[in-house]
């Protein structure tokens, strides 16, 4: 029978506790959020749907093509600009998401003969495109500068070393500046995804490598999403000129792809702006974070220390985390749940977001919920 094996994985999963299922969520919803990637809380902000609405009503629903076709208009070009000024960068081009612009970034920068060097604890989307890139791939230890020098060592040839800021799982940040050192030891790149870091880390939220001091470095690619700081949608990799005028020519999820939406663009665009002037958002999300491991660990719940916005409550079991973020839903609030192969080490947690607009009520109500429905 066509697809047989499918029953056969999904009786696997559902045996392990891993079966994913979709919940849409009602535009309103008593719910506590403390599950999404609004960190800054910006995703229902006045200015920012605003900003969606009048783009689209000046440039349309979509992007009506590929960005080298039609799908680029003056809009897409200002957000670039200013995402770019914004985070240090010479320049930056934007992508239809997050994922895409992983892609594009690992794929375009790692050509035949090249050795890309991956932090064991990578975004899913990086992994893909080291899986997609035409060099060679070695996973290294978790944030373990000298491992990448190790790997890098007798390469002749491009390299490029590929990491998260922030990592997903835990909000744990890589060593930046020494990670970059390394680098530049072998003459190898340094492509960063900043999607957990922009909007809360460096001056102002602009990001993780400006933050560690290199940004706007010639030898430092940074990869970001439009989509949780900035409340909207989309993708972008900021750079070097020469860099991003490559991936014009070479990343096949740019060159392919239909342009971001502009609601999308006009909404990031609005959001950059408004954080651009009320930098102190960025300094409450990290506030949040660390109120809340703080509360967390007080009541006896083994919590990972935040670097970022990322607050990981650990759990002892996939079925078990799964039962615990379902008792916190019917008790009114909603978190995330990482399960394998979601998270590397195979450990189940509770995923906390640490928006910069949450009261000290609603941290103490969420550490309350949390508490009382452990395991």
């Amino acid at each position: 029978m066509a697809f047989g094996w499918i029953d056969e994985q999904a009786e696997l999963r559902r045996q392990a506790g891993l079966v994913r299922t979709l919940r849409p969520r009602p535009a309103d919803t008593p719910l506590l959020d403390l599950a999404s990637n609004d960190y800054l809380g910006l995703a229902r902000h006045p200015e920012v749907t605003e900003g969606a609405a009048r783009a689209a009503r000046t440039w349309g629903g979509g992007a009506t093509g590929s960005r080298l076709v039609t799908g680029t208009t003056e809009l897409h070009a200002e957000l670039e600009r200013e995402l770019a000024d914004f985070c240090g960068f010479e320049a930056a081009l934007v992508f239809s998401s997050g994922y895409a612009a992983n892609l594009a970034a690992v794929t375009a920068l790692a050509p035949h003969g090249s050795l890309v060097v991956s932090d064991a604890g990578n975004h899913a989307s990086l992994i893909d495109g080291c899986r997609l890139a035409r060099g060679t791939t070695q996973v290294v230890a978790h944030r373990d500068p000298d491992a990448v020098r190790k790997a890098l060592d007798g390469h002749e040839g491009p390299a490029v070393a590929v990491s998260d800021t922030v990592f997903s799982v835990d909000g744990d940040a890589a060593p930046l500046a020494a990670l970059a050192e390394a680098c530049r030891e072998y003459g190898a790149g340094l492509v960063l995804d900043d999607a957990h870091g922009l909007g809360v880390l460096g001056d102002g939220g602009r990001g993780a490598p400006h933050a560690a001091g290199i940004a706007g470095a010639d030898d430092v690619v940074v990869t970001a999403t439009l989509s949780k700081s900035l409340g909207s949608q989309g993708g972008a990799v900021l750079g070097p000129e020469r860099v991003i005028g490559h991936l014009v020519n070479a990343a096949r999820t740019f060159i392919f792809d239909t342009g971001l939406a502009p609601a999308a663009a006009g909404a990031a665009l609005s959001a950059l702006r408004l954080l651009r002037r009320e930098p102190g958002r960025a300094a409450r999300a990290h506030e949040v974070a660390r109120e809340l491991h703080a509360r967390l660990t007080a009541a006896g719940l083994e919590a990972v220390r935040p670097d970022a916005a990322v607050v990981s409550v650990r759990a002892p079991s996939p079925e078990q985390a799964v039962r615990w973020a379902a008792d916190c839903r019917t008790a009114g609030l909603s978190v995330g749940c990482f399960r394998p192969p979601s998270v590397p080490d195979g450990i189940s947690r509770l995923r906390l977001t640490a928006r910069a607009d949450l009261s000290g009520a609603e941290i103490e109500r969420a550490v309350r919920v949390i508490g009382e429905t452990r395991p």
